[in-house]
């Protein structure tokens, strides 16, 4: 049972993810509604079946102040697809500025990206242009929706309606 369920609040905002056996006890002790069900599978007692669920939604609304993805280095990790930014490599990684600090670069979703140890020994203290190095993709901040849709691991079909399609994000300098 390694699949997960989308949590909505109230109002259906998209609120987290979590396990198949955390969801079915909201929606058994009547704290959560099910909203979508899996298709294909059931949970199964020795006397009793259940649906699985995919999609619930909470009895009362949860206030969330800061609905943000948390900077972290696994969180940059999962943003630039576990592979360096600049040759692809899935080996090694490690986390670079691209504005180095020394040169007053901050340490942020925009400054932040996944180098291999190769790559961030070439470039050093310098910047990519500097050093001859191009990026595959500009660093960003992904929203909480954009995380959980894109990052959270395979998403349901019941999904889509609360957290939209999965897009390539394109960008340009």
């Amino acid at each position: 049972m390694g699949r997960k369920v989308l949590v909505l609040n109230q109002d259906y905002s998209a609120l987290a993810v979590c396990s198949i056996p955390k969801a079915f006890l909201l929606v058994y002790l009547k704290k959560a509604d099910l909203v979508a069900e899996s298709e294909t599978e059931q949970l199964r007692t020795v006397s009793q079946s259940f649906p699985m669920p995919s999609v619930i939604r909470l009895h009362r609304y949860v206030y969330m102040p800061f609905k943000g993805v948390i900077l972290s280095r696994q969180n940059i990790f999962r943003r630039d697809h576990g592979e360096c930014q600049y040759c692809g490599s899935k080996e090694d990684l490690t986390l670079d500025h691209v504005q180095p600090k020394s040169r007053g670069g901050r340490t942020s979703w925009d400054n932040l990206i996944t180098a291999c140890k190769r790559c961030n020994s070439k470039k050093g203290d310098l910047t990519p242009e500097e050093a001859g190095m191009i990026l595959r993709s500009k660093p960003y901040k992904p929203s909480f929706v954009m995380f959980l849709r894109d990052f959270g691991g395979a998403m349901e079909a019941s999904w889509i309606p609360f957290l939209g399609k999965k897009e390539k994000r394109a960008w340009a300098d």
